[in-house]
Parts: C-alpha cells; structure tokens; sequence
C-alpha cells in the first residue's frame, strides 16, 4: 500500500475508507490482491474495526471480494463494471457541464483555468501521476461550478471500476489527449457552449474503448475473463 495523510477532520472510518479506495485506484493495491485487516490497520495506524467497516463498504460497490473464512480480495476489472460506471458518468457529466455553462461564475472559471494551466505544464515534463489528480479535481470543479458536488460525492463508488481503467490507460497507452479535452471544455463553458461540450463529454469518455485491447494486452491478470 502507498501511505496515504489522514486528513484532521476525518474520522477513522473515513481515513480508512479513503486510503483503501485511492490504494485500489492507483493499483498500489492490485486486481486481486489480498486484503488483511490487521496488516491495514497496522499500516494506517487505526484499530481493526474502521478498516473491517471500510471493506464492507466497498464490497457494496464490488470492488471488494468479501468470502467468510478465507478473507477479502480486490476484485479483477470486470469489464461490464466499467461500462456501467462510464454510462453513468457520461449520462451526469453532459447534464451537470450543462448547467455549468449557465451559472459558472468568474471565480468558477479561474479554478478551472488554474487547473488547466497546471495540467499543460505537467504535461511538458512528463508527470503522468500529477495530471491524473489534476484531472479528477477538473471534474470535480465543474460540478462545483453547477452546484452538483454532492452529486458529485454519491457517484464516486461506482466510478472505482471506471477510475482503475483510467490508470492503466495512463500508465500504458500514455493518453495525454485529456489535457487538451479539458482545454477545450474550459473554453466551450466560458463561451456557454453546450453543444460542444455535449461532444467534448462523449469524446472524452470515449477513449476507454481505444485503450482496451492495449491496456488488456499489458495488463491480463487484471481482469475478470
């Protein structure tokens, strides 16, 4: 596991949770990996019981292979998962970029600028890891700007299965195209574009199905048959 800061309003459960989930997505904690309960909680430095609770919580989003008396997996990719998880994103990212076109306000657009900015100069030097946290903070801060971010929130269980694609799809296929898609959805929200940023949405999570037989290919072990 990657050592992950406990955040100073988090509670036990919350940390637990947190860190399993971004081990899980950033493949630190591999597709079928097994998962002891003491060995985590020694690791996070927290009693069994949060992290027993944080298991349970995604075994409900299956992600987590839970089997009395022989112990907890990570589940294998399961392709089925992940078009479920990119339907659903696809289906509230177009309505929720939507509503941002309306009501974004300057300091909206700033935010995303930033983070724009950033992921171009990344880009440059090559740091793939940086660009990833720059890019799911991009999404979060469009949904900020249309006043969805607990929408935002409740996604977040299912979109495990699409997350972990997206990090092979980084660490094989390199896909730097989504700096410039997110360049392009900036530009079409300050021009209050929906119709490109419908397209720009589609475009964007389309790129799963270029990758899949490359990221297959590298990566066979992960996924479920």
């Amino acid at each position: 596991m990657r050592e992950i800061t406990k955040l100073p309003t988090e509670t036990a459960r919350d940390y637990a949770l947190r860190a399993i989930r971004e081990n899980i997505v950033s493949l630190d904690l591999e597709p079928g990996a097994s998962i002891s309960e003491n060995e985590v909680a020694g690791f996070l430095g927290v009693s069994r019981t949060p992290v027993r609770e944080a298991i349970q919580e995604l075994g409900k989003a299956a992600v987590i292979e839970i089997y009395p008396q022989r112990g907890s997996y990570v589940a294998l990719i399961d392709s089925s998962l992940v078009e479920e998880a990119r339907f659903l994103r696809k289906t509230l990212d177009i309505a929720v970029i939507e509503e941002a076109c309306d009501i974004a306000d300057p300091e909206d657009i700033e935010k995303m600028e930033e983070n724009v900015s950033l992921q171009e100069f990344y880009l440059q030097s090559g740091s793939a890891d940086k660009i990833y946290m720059l890019d799911d903070d991009f999404h979060r801060l469009i949904y900020a700007a249309a006043k969805k971010e607990t929408l935002h929130a409740m996604r977040s269980n299912i979109m495990l299965h699409f997350d972990r694609v997206r990090t092979l799809s980084m660490k094989t296929v390199k896909d730097t195209k989504i700096v410039g898609d997110h360049r392009q959805m900036l530009e079409a929200i300050k021009a209050k574009d929906k119709d490109t940023c419908r397209q720009l949405v589609e475009k964007h999570l389309s790129r799963y199905h270029v990758d899949e037989t490359e990221i297959r290919a590298a990566y066979p072990q992960y996924f479920k048959d």
